[in-house]
């Protein structure tokens, strides 16, 4: 049974991975299309849904666990 400890420590670590990670990309990415260099653009627009997809795939791995 998920207990109230694991959603908060879920909700936690996904945000706060999914915050780095994603911020990571962005300003990386913000930073090399200002610049010129249209790479940046690999990392700019899917910066959101990797961040996202951390939070999933933690949550799979806690529904395995329990289930």
């Amino acid at each position: 049974m998920v207990t109230r400890e694991d959603i908060l420590i879920l909700g936690l670590s996904a945000g706060v991975v999914g915050s780095l990670v994603g911020g990571m990309m962005l300003g990386i990415g913000m930073g090399l299309v200002i610049g010129g260099q249209h790479l940046g653009w690999l990392l700019l627009l899917p910066a959101a849904p990797v961040a996202g997809m951390i939070g999933y795939l933690q949550a799979r791995k806690l529904a395995k666990r329990l289930g």
